[in-house]
């Protein structure tokens, strides 16, 4: 260590002069610094940093730019995985700019920020300390009592701290954006509960801001009832709340408008006026009372004589309702709501993590200790009953107060109240008991002031920034106008004005009662979806929770979600009720919707729980038949090209079963770009409501990638047990060792023990040259459409690479009546990512090269498994016991509405011609036994009949092309028929065609042909003379199915 070192006392280490304080590191032995969490840092010399970063390694360090946003694009990029294992550089183009948070942190203007003093604990103390403090104690202790009162005030405490150690937890898991509790709730528990919440709360806000004002007007006419003779300006009522409390909303509009930084100042004033009020309360309580008058009305002074009758509780009716502890409490507890006051503004916080728990907490303690005190002051100072009578009062003054008439006697004074004699005066029945005991009572009218404007003002700031971040997110539709905001502080101006219209309607009513209560469940039902949204993140242990606030439990933030539920329906269960109903009737409009978001919220993370439990359940369930359901693996190629195949698929899973689609590209291939497909495969399959996995595969050719799926594709006892794929119409023409890929992968799938099930219909499966890439740009009635892609991403680049899973040269690469027009180049449009429009119809689902709209011919023939089949018949060739696949997917299309029109033709073949009543009595009564509804029994006898010369000419020119005398060398074999093959085969293929001339007689009008599949034996039949007894037997006909169970009973007859 140098002597300068040990002058300073600090360590130097080798790395760049990084010096540390002592009291913060350790150095190691190999030089390296060990820096606990309060190191201090002297020097850090940066002449490194350039070598560092360009000329020793292509690594980056870490920084907070790689983490702030997926989206951004600054500077220097974390390198791709790519470019260090590969040891490649990608000169892809960097954007050189700067990202939206960057941007939206260094704005243009004068940025107001708050700390969590004057941002947090400052507004929740307005509001916390609100219009109930001044009106609505007292008479919570009339009713309650003192114990019942603190009971009570406590209880009310318990419900906000909880809930706010739950904000407190979400409010430090990542930084918190402009939208206070609406942000929290939906970027915790996802848009559906965010959004009806974020809507609800702006709407109470707005109303609240209303009866905050209708409060303040009340009060002054009050002030002006005593003070001023009953000075009026109209009529003394509505009219008046109406005039004055327009012109207070016009004045806090302005005052909003104006700007955060006067909002401020306006309410550190009110806070002032409002702690100099509460100050006069106290000062006036231990003075005691000045005057005659003020004991007449009941203060005495503290007392514990008072105290003593004040003890316990003494419940009346108000306002034509009986009241209970419970009744009380939900009056009294609107007046602890005030929590998320300070979190609503969480965009105009410095450190919204820190500054929310901190401010929030000290808020809830200071109010808690002063209502705690206040209810004792009152209940040990002011009786429950006075008539104000000061005659009386002096001249019974020598009486004790259960003797003096003044307190005892109501009907000195003759008001009546539904019959009964009631006292004007005491803390049963006046609501100015707090400035009766107060030094100054005008000082007691300016804090009730203050606490209704402070609030109005909370409100009326509040809730257009919640609106704003709703707004944003397009959750709803229309109120996308109020997301764009005003100035450094991006005022939501727009915001303002909508509550200013909300709120000046509800002043015209003038009595907000009705909804008072409505109010309060709306901000109850926040509070307990805070709770929630803690609980149940912390429950299902997402790593992605890790909150830096430590002092929260689940289980104590489920205590805080069931207590807000209680409270809700305690206070009062019909518009406990209503809050409910509301609250579902906008998520459920919000999860039809389906926005387009990825928050990471809780509710995905439990989606990947519960379906990972499910799956880890089914291992432990042991398989029965009368479970089996066919679970698909379609060979579908790029999702896109084979329309009907995967149509045709759906029809037999949709929403029953698992689909997957297949696709086998030749490799290899980069990740990016295997992403890319994904990705698209995924928004086709969205696009057009089909519920299905997409696998995606690399290998030299078709049967080794089938390989792969039939290996890989599934989880457990989640994966396919049955293989569909399309008919390969070219097998004639195309590469031989094409066919015998495609030969080869039933081989597979049999081997491994799946069903196979081959489809073929006349126009053939294939519209990868007809159809548009819907991930491409095209033009469509007038509009640009256009997805972001880079070089790398464009599918049309490995279009060379995509195996074919049905041959390219099937029918369907020139359907009849399709339009021949070359595809246009396509052109990306980097700002075209908002340019996109949802597709609903069938017309604008599927669109030709360059946005061509297809002829209706083409567009039935893809969408020919998505309409409605016209009445007809499916008929079912079951002719070998293959474990009943060939009957079951049939049945299970029949209870499709797509297949609902038709019924079920069962053929079957008959041993010998003398049994065949017998044969079709047996198959009748089997399908009964299935339950299978069938609507006739067709035997076939003479399926070993000869066929016809015509037919046998027929087949003979589909194969002789193949046909060879010689040998078939070890190059050919499979690709080949040889004589001896053909001779040893003769019988099957005999049968072959003779079932065809059965099918062009029975079923040639039919919907759809269901047969079983021929098995291809190995090494007894080669792929030219196979695929020729399937051309046989599907060409010319109506929709084809082939099907071939693993011989694996999937049909049962018992219970």
């Amino acid at each position: 260590m140098s002597g300068k070192a040990k002058e300073t006392g600090t360590t130097e280490t080798s790395l760049g002069g990084l010096q540390v304080s002592p009291g913060g590191s350790t150095s190691g032995g190999d030089g390296s610094s060990h820096l606990s969490p309060d190191t201090t840092y002297n020097v850090y010399e940066t002449r490194y940093q350039r070598s560092l970063r360009n000329y020793l390694t292509r690594e980056t360090l870490p920084s907070e730019a790689h983490y702030r946003n997926l989206e951004s694009v600054v500077g220097y990029q974390r390198p791709t995985i790519d470019e260090l294992h590969q040891n490649t550089v990608n000169e892809r183009e960097r954007q050189q700019g700067i990202d939206a948070e960057a941007a939206a942190a260094n704005p243009r203007g004068k940025v107001i920020k708050f700390g969590w003093l004057e941002g947090v604990y400052m507004r929740c103390l307005l509001n916390i300390w609100g219009v109930m403090l001044f009106l609505r104690v007292s008479w919570v202790v009339g009713q309650s009592g003192i114990i019942l009162a603190l009971l009570t005030v406590i209880l009310g405490n318990v419900v906000t701290t909880l809930t706010t150690l739950s904000m407190s937890a979400v409010a430090t898991n990542g930084r918190i954006q402009a939208g206070g509790v609406y942000y929290m709730i939906s970027r915790s528990l996802g848009p559906e509960f965010g959004g009806s919440i974020g809507l609800m709360f702006t709407l109470a806000n707005s109303i609240a801001a209303a009866t905050y004002i209708i409060g303040f007007c009340d009060s002054l006419q009050d002030l002006m009832f005593f003070y001023f003779d009953g000075a009026k300006i109209v009529d003394g009522e509505v009219n008046d709340t109406r005039i004055v409390g327009t012109i207070t909303l016009i004045c806090v509009l302005a005052l909003a408008i104006v700007g955060m930084d006067w909002v401020t100042r306006v309410q550190m004033g009110l806070l002032f006026l409002l702690i100099g009020s509460q100050i006069d309360f106290v000062v006036g309580a231990f003075i005691g009372p000045q005057n005659d008058l003020q004991r007449a009305q009941g203060f005495i002074g503290l007392s514990s004589e008072v105290m003593a009758k004040n003890v316990g509780p003494d419940y009346r009716e108000f306002e034509n309702r009986g009241q209970n502890f419970f009744s009380v409490f939900g009056v009294f507890f609107t007046a602890v709501t005030g929590i998320v006051a300070g979190a609503n503004l969480s965009g105009d916080l410095k450190d919204p993590a820190e500054a929310i728990p901190k401010g929030t907490l000290a808020a809830i303690l200071t109010t808690f200790c002063t209502y705690i005190i206040y209810p004792i002051m009152i209940g040990a100072a002011v009786l429950r009953d006075a008539t104000g009578d000061k005659d009386v009062y002096v001249m019974y003054q020598n009486l004790s107060i259960d003797e003096n008439p003044a307190f005892t006697n109501c009907s000195l004074i003759g008001k009546v109240d539904n019959g009964t004699q009631v006292c004007p005066f005491g803390l049963q029945n006046s609501f100015q008991v707090m400035e009766l005991m107060s030094a100054w009572g005008p000082l007691i009218y300016a804090g009730c002031f203050a606490a209704t404007l402070s609030s109005a003002i909370a409100s009326l700031v509040g809730a257009p920034r919640v609106l704003q971040a709703l707004a944003k997110d397009k959750l709803y539709p229309g109120i996308f106008m109020f997301s764009k905001g005003t100035g450094a502080n991006n005022d939501p101006v727009r915001g303002y004005v909508l509550v200013f219209v909300i709120s000046f309607v509800c002043i015209m009513i003038g009595d907000l009662n009705v909804v008072s209560t409505l109010l309060s469940n709306f901000f109850l039902a926040s509070y307990s979806l805070i709770n929630f949204s803690c609980f149940h993140a912390s429950l299902i242990k997402s790593p992605g929770w890790r909150p830096s606030f430590k002092y929260y439990n689940l289980w104590i933030s489920w205590v805080g979600g069931i207590l807000c539920l209680i409270v809700m329906f305690l206070i009062d269960w019909v518009t406990a009720l209503i809050t409910f109903l509301i609250t579902v009737a906008l998520y459920l409009f919000v999860s039809y919707r389906n926005p387009n978001v990825n928050w990471g919220s809780s509710t995905q993370a439990q989606t990947y729980v519960s379906a990972l439990k499910t799956t880890l359940d089914l291992n432990s369930i042991e398989e029965h038949v009368k479970n089996y359901r066919p679970q698909i693996l379609v060979l579908s190629g790029p999702v896109g090209s084979r329309p009907p195949l995967i149509d045709f698929a759906y029809s037999i899973t949709k929403n029953i079963s698992l689909l997957a689609c297949g696709h086998v590209i030749q490799g290899p291939q980069t990740q990016r770009l295997r992403n890319s497909l994904t990705r698209q495969s995924y928004n086709w399959l969205t696009r057009h409501s089909i519920r299905a996995f997409y696998s995606l595969v690399e290998g030299s050719n078709l049967e080794d990638g089938a390989r792969n799926l039939f290996q890989l594709v599934g989880l457990g006892k989640l994966r396919p047990n049955t293989v569909v794929l399309g008919y390969k119409a070219n097998w004639r023409k195309c590469d031989p060792l094409e066919l015998k890929a495609y030969f080869n992968t039933l081989h597979e799938a049999l081997d491994m023990y799946f069903g196979v099930v081959i489809l073929r219909v006349p126009q053939g499966l294939d519209y990868s040259q007809i159809i548009e890439d819907e991930d491409s740009p095209i033009t469509m009635n007038g509009n640009e459409s256009a997805i972001t892609q880079s070089p790398e991403d464009k599918p049309g680049q490995s279009t060379a690479n995509q195996l074919t899973q049905d041959g390219t040269d099937s029918e369907a690469s020139s359907p009849p009546g399709s339009p021949q027009v070359e595809r246009s180049a396509a052109t990306t449009d980097a700002n075209g990512e908002n340019s996109k429009k949802r597709r609903t119809s069938m017309a604008n689902l599927f669109r030709g090269p360059g946005g061509t709209e297809l002829s209706k011919d083409v567009l039935n023939n893809i969408t020919m498994f998505k309409r409605k089949q016209k009445k007809g018949t499916i008929d079912v060739w079951w002719l070998y016991d293959d474990g009943g696949l060939t009957l079951l997917v049939p049945y299970i299309l029949t209870t499709r509405s797509q297949w609902s029109g038709c019924k079920l033709r069962v053929f079957a073949l008959a041993n010998r011609k003398d049994e065949l009543d017998m044969e079709q009595r047996s198959m009748a009564n089997l399908l009964a036994k299935f339950r299978i509804d069938y609507s006739d029994v067709i035997v076939i006898p003479d399926v070993a009949k000869k066929a016809a010369e015509s037919s046998r000419m027929e087949f003979d020119q589909l194969i002789e092309d193949f046909r060879t005398k010689d040998e078939v060398d070890k190059e050919n074999d499979g690709l080949m028929i040889s004589e001896a093959e053909f001779l040893g085969q003769r019988e099957k293929t005999n049968r072959h065609i003779r079932l065809r001339e059965l099918l062009l007689e029975n079923s040639r009008d039919s919907s759809l042909v269901v047969m079983t599949l021929p098995m291809p034996r190995k090494t007894s039949v080669s792929a030219p003379l196979y695929m020729a007894w399937l051309e046989t037997l599907t060409r010319d006909m109506p929709p084809f199915l082939l099907i071939r169970g693993n011989q694996t009973s999937v049909l049962t007859f018992y219970s």
